[in-house]
């Protein structure tokens, strides 16, 4: 089974009109805020969403859809649950300045990066995995969750991917 959260560049529109989460066999969409409770009872939360930075070179309804950011809406639809992993698209406000050096000069903080500080006040899982910056790294957020930054597929890495650790492993 493959699940996988929204990014930036997804088509949205069509996101919105599908019919069920399972797009293929065996693949789902994992919509904002969806939960997923692995067989040893820990609960991975899924929350998709970030800014395009180059939104102004491309076309709504084609390669940019304006539903791309986390707002308050995804926010205020979140169970009350213990979370002990996020999958997200994009990362705290927090990590921020870690991704940006050295790799991009002039990034400003989003809306999906304070919503995800947000979210982390709200869950404080154990593990975080996101994906947006296209780079591996990782890291501790806050003294308390392990952070991966999984890179881009295209660049012929092993990790873009990583299997989730066994519970109590970190």
């Amino acid at each position: 089974m493959l699940m996988w959260c929204d990014g930036n560049h997804e088509d949205f529109w069509s996101l919105k009109d599908r019919d069920s989460d399972e797009i293929a066999p065996g693949i789902f969409y994992m919509p904002r805020g969806s939960t997923y409770t692995l067989p040893d009872g820990r609960v991975i939360m899924f929350m998709g969403g970030a800014h395009s930075i180059d939104k102004n070179m491309r076309t709504v309804g084609i390669d940019w859809f304006p539903e791309e950011t986390i707002t308050q809406s995804d926010i205020y639809k979140l169970p009350d649950i213990d979370v002990d992993i996020f999958i997200t698209h994009t990362c705290p406000a927090e990590l921020v300045p870690i991704m940006v050096k050295d790799r991009f000069s002039g990034k400003d903080y989003e809306p999906s990066n304070k919503a995800l500080s947000h979210l982390w006040e709200l869950y404080k899982p154990d593990l975080w995995y996101f994906g947006h910056w296209h780079y591996f790294k990782q890291g501790i957020l806050h003294n308390k969750t392990k952070w991966t930054a999984l890179s881009a597929a295209r660049w012929f890495t092993d990790r873009w991917w990583l299997w989730l650790p066994e519970k109590g492993e970190k």
